[in-house]
């Protein structure tokens, strides 16, 4: 970092603040901080969403399985588009006919108070672990290694950042300033591949000098880390929790202005998921072309920054691998206040409290969590000798089936019982974390080939979905809750159309890069 880098990161955060304090001010007085009153248009909702998705981990991954992979990594962004689909066209319907703040007060209108509060509960520590921990830990490496300062406080510098929009202007500041973050990754991103691009020598140049297997979607079965079956089978599982059951990334969806925006809005994530590989694997696989005999495959991004970039533009990257971060936290701490706020506060507590009053509890839970979670972060990273980060990504993997079994047969299944959607969020959870837990660290006696990570995930949602089902068929409590109907006004033509387009157009890449 030179002078001019600083200088620029320094109009980046000058910008942001602008844009977050206009937003702010654009906030009905007294309204709530949650929901954005209903108002986000499309792009805000395609940005948020995809936004969320982005963190500087993801950037730095990315780049790594591109030079050790090619281009198979990229089916966990373009696979993607099946689930954004479902959401727009299965969930969305629903999730906005029934007019709900949160994911866990829709499943209780589905199976009941207690359904609710045991997923409440479940999405804070999910959001807590998952979003803002990991999160933060991940780029807290990031900022010390560049200010040289401690991880609790690289952690307390992002999470001031991040509250500072979600505490003054709720989910309106975080949405409009993602509009901004994403648009500055977009550019900078694809400056760098135009860049790698040049000095490779060309498209044609890049073909030559990588495998012929660095562009292939589909590995065969044997292939040991991107088997197909169990993307095709496994991701599915994981594409159902993440696109259409979280309330982090559902969010943006639940303060559509309609159901047309929302449908709108969910179609540009799945535009913008293309650029995925574009953006975050090529400079993987140009890294590989330049620099081949890179040692350690998680530097390619940097090392592409580093010896492309000329002074200025490293201030700029490093702007963006910000932007990532606050889009990211802003957007978790804000469904962590929501959910606590109306799914314990309101529901369970104060059923008669105010706006303001709420609005000060959602304050007042954005900081708590914060505090929390740099607790966190400072714990893992006093753990040594472990890629912590990674293990517990893995271990959320097995956080996927219960969520997907609940959701997808409370949609589908009129007959799903209220035990039966308990015992997958309880016992079903602690089964398949276990099993993680054991598929992770396998003692002696357990030393035998397991199924893919992917395989095994789907298994275990089979077996969730099997068991819901005999627990439903023989529950002798027959109370039942009606599913929430869809609502019909606002689909659009165009929306269709476009979610047709997008289809055949993933579709071709699909076939070409085979």
């Amino acid at each position: 970092m030179q002078g001019l880098d600083w200088v620029i990161l320094g109009i980046y955060f000058a910008v942001l603040i602008a844009i977050g304090l206009w937003a702010s001010s654009k906030r009905k007085k007294g309204g709530s901080l949650f929901l954005a009153e209903h108002s986000l248009r499309w792009h805000h909702i395609g940005f948020s969403m995809w936004g969320t998705n982005v963190g500087p981990s993801m950037l730095i991954a990315s780049a790594s399985a591109g030079f050790t992979t090619g281009i198979v990594s990229g089916n966990y962004a373009w696979y993607a588009f099946v689930f954004i689909a479902l959401l727009a066209f299965v969930f969305a319907p629903r999730y906005l006919g029934a007019k709900v703040h949160t994911l866990p007060e829709f499943m209780g209108l589905r199976f009941g108070q207690s359904t609710r509060n045991i997923l409440a509960w479940y999405t804070i520590v999910t959001i807590v672990i998952s979003w803002l921990a990991l999160t933060l830990f991940a780029g807290g490496i990031l900022i010390r290694q560049v200010f040289d300062i401690p991880m609790w406080m690289s952690a307390l510098v992002l999470l001031v950042i991040s509250a500072f929009f979600t505490m003054l202007g709720g989910l309106k500041a975080v949405a409009y300033t993602n509009v901004y973050q994403m648009i500055l990754l977009i550019v900078v991103s694809l400056v760098l591949v135009i860049v790698g691009l040049d000095r490779v020598g060309g498209i044609q140049a890049l073909v030559d000098k990588v495998p012929a297997d660095y562009w292939v979607m589909f590995k065969p079965n044997r292939d040991e880390a991107f088997p197909w079956l169990p993307i095709v089978l496994g991701y599915p599982v994981m594409g159902v929790w993440f696109w259409c059951t979280d309330q982090s990334m559902v969010q943006p969806v639940l303060a559509a202005k309609d159901l047309r925006e929302g449908q709108l809005g969910t179609n540009f994530t799945g535009w913008l998921k293309i650029l995925d590989v574009a953006l975050y694997i090529l400079p993987g696989i140009l890294c590989f072309a330049l620099f081949p005999t890179l040692e350690n495959p998680d530097e390619a991004y940097l090392t592409m920054v580093e010896n492309l970039f000329p002074v200025g533009m490293v201030g700029l990257v490093f702007a963006v691998l910000t932007a990532c971060l606050v889009s990211t936290i802003g957007s978790a701490l804000n469904a962590l206040s929501t959910v606590f706020t109306m799914d314990i506060y309101v529901k369970r507590f104060r059923p008669d409290a105010s706006q303001r009053r709420i609005n000060y509890v959602g304050r007042l839970v954005t900081v708590i969590g914060a505090v929390i979670a740099i607790a966190m972060t400072v714990a893992i990273d006093a753990i040594k000798g472990l890629n912590l980060f990674n293990v517990f990504q893995s271990v959320l993997g097995f956080i996927a089936p219960p969520m997907a079994a609940v959701f997808v047969l409370g949609i589908f299944w009129k007959r799903a019982t209220t035990r039966a959607a308990n015992f997958a969020l309880t016992i079903g959870t602690a089964f398949c974390l276990i099993v993680g837990v054991l598929y992770l660290w396998p003692p002696e006696w357990l030393q035998f080939p397991w199924p893919h990570f992917m395989m095994l995930s789907f298994e275990l949602f089979i077996i969730l979905v099997v068991s819901m089902v005999i627990i439903s068929l023989t529950d002798s409590d027959k109370t039942q809750y009606a599913i929430p109907e869809p609502i019909h006004e606002g689909w659009s033509k165009l929306a269709v159309s476009l979610w047709i387009a997008l289809a055949i157009v993933m579709i071709s890449l699909y076939v070409y890069f085979n």
